[in-house]
């Protein structure tokens, strides 16, 4: 299965600034195995596990000098570690703190040397150790968008006309159809890879449901390894609460009447830190950069992949594949969900991407747009429509109150189209969105 992150990857290779790179990413969503598959560009591929290896834990734990940690991993593996030849991965890299450490010297003393490392619930210990500011890169991995679930089940040739299409003209009514039923797949399924594998080998959701059930239950027991037994309970009640509160602001008194703020909101934070919740700021939408008026007391909250959401809710997501149409008018906020992970997933992976909305609350002309993007160095506003509702009224609002935004975007079952100062993207065809002219 392709993944984007390759593409950044094989440029990384050939940089004459490469640092060593560190993937973040939630538990399953596929870094292990981007790496892997990343590693066949080389003649020799060498993978360090520290939670299986630790002969490898030791040979770190003694000094941070890159060359003898090269000769001792040389002797472990007796593999051959080659400058420019050789790709050295140091997966689960959280399990030994020395190891992150390490990569600033191999950046500073031996730079010829290709190095990736990963790691699940990575942050927890960055953040205790810090991170080599300036001597590593960074990149972000979601969960498989729906243009790489495409290319994964075969539909290439799909995603190539999407990125050639003209947006101010109709997609062909009936590949628009299509695109719309293969969207309603990928909304039962999910993006986790384990998931769409099954889906392209069997086609039964039944299985992909099993999958996403043993999946939510890895994450709660994950809880154990970042949350204090007393945080535990909180974060539970987060973890439950976030899918069911999507497109709402959120509100601590919302999740639970039995706990207070001051319980919760350190639960939230541990839960976005392992990668499970992406925050949505509320920003005033005036310039560019949007964070530099972004209220962060004022959010909402998306759950990291919509198949996973609809299970924790125990919705009977079956009808994504049976009746789409009827699907996309009733679970407007598995929509917005989509959008808003499509958006995180298709931005620059070595930049830490942050997702903003914005709303009016006045008597009378209250308003609120789900998604305000910076294109082009210009505030672009975004609402989600379920089915082809085209009641705009928020749009209208900000449109005006907004001067310098030149036009916003409408995202539903429609196909691309203009409407004055409004566009409409298909809600299968959000990636595009960086390309509207």
């Amino acid at each position: 299965m392709k993944r984007m992150l390759r593409r950044h990857l094989e440029t990384w290779k050939v940089s004459a600034t490469r640092r060593p790179l560190i993937i973040k990413g939630a538990r399953q969503v596929g870094k292990s195995w981007t790496v892997r598959d990343f590693g066949t560009e080389y003649n020799e591929f060498i993978e360090i596990n520290f939670e299986y290896d630790k002969e490898a834990d030791k040979i770190f734990k003694k000094d941070n000098d890159p060359l003898r940690i090269i000769r001792d991993l040389r002797l472990l593996t007796e593999k051959d570690i080659m400058p420019g030849h050789s790709l050295l991965f140091l997966d689960e890299i959280q399990v030994c703190p020395e190891a992150i450490t390490a990569l600033r010297y191999f950046y500073e003393k031996a730079p010829e040397f290709h190095v990736i490392a990963a790691g699940s619930l990575l942050n927890f210990t960055l953040e205790s150790i810090g991170l080599p500011v300036g001597r590593v890169e960074v990149a972000y991995l979601y969960p498989m968008s729906f243009f790489e679930f495409l290319e994964a089940a075969g539909h290439e040739r799909l995603v190539k006309s999407l990125y050639e299409h003209d947006t101010n003209e109709p997609f062909l009514e009936t590949v628009h159809e299509k695109l719309l039923r293969l969207t309603g797949e990928y909304l039962a399924v999910g993006g986790m890879p384990a998931a769409v594998e099954l889906w392209i080998k069997n086609q039964s959701l039944k299985d992909c449901m099993k999958i996403h059930k043993m999946l939510i239950e890895t994450y709660r027991q994950d809880f154990s390894k970042y949350a204090t037994v007393h945080q535990q309970k909180y974060v539970n009640v987060v973890f439950e609460a976030v899918p069911r509160l999507t497109g709402k602001k959120f509100v601590y008194s919302a999740v639970s009447n039995d706990f207070r703020s001051r319980e919760l909101r350190p639960a939230l934070d541990l839960i976005e830190k392992a990668g499970i919740v992406h925050p949505v700021l509320n920003t005033s939408a005036n310039g560019i950069p949007l964070g530099a008026e972004a209220d962060p007391s004022y959010f909402k909250t998306v759950f990291f992949d919509v198949a996973l959401m609809q299970s924790v809710l125990g919705l009977e997501y079956g009808s994504w594949i049976l009746d789409p149409r009827t699907s996309f008018i009733n679970m407007g906020a598995v929509c917005e969900s989509f959008v808003g992970v499509e958006i995180a997933a298709n931005a620059d992976p070595f930049k830490k991407n942050t997702l903003f909305y914005w709303a009016r609350d006045k008597r009378g002309s209250s308003a609120e747009i789900d998604y305000v993007l910076e294109l082009s160095g210009k505030v672009i506003p975004l609402e989600v429509k379920s089915g082809e509702n085209d009641h705009i009224k928020s749009m209208n609002i900000f449109l005006k109150e907004k001067s310098s935004s030149p036009y916003g975007i409408l995202c539903s079952t429609r196909n691309f189209g203009r409407y004055g100062n409004v566009r409409t993207v298909p809600i299968y065809a959000v990636a595009t969105i960086s390309g509207i002219r």
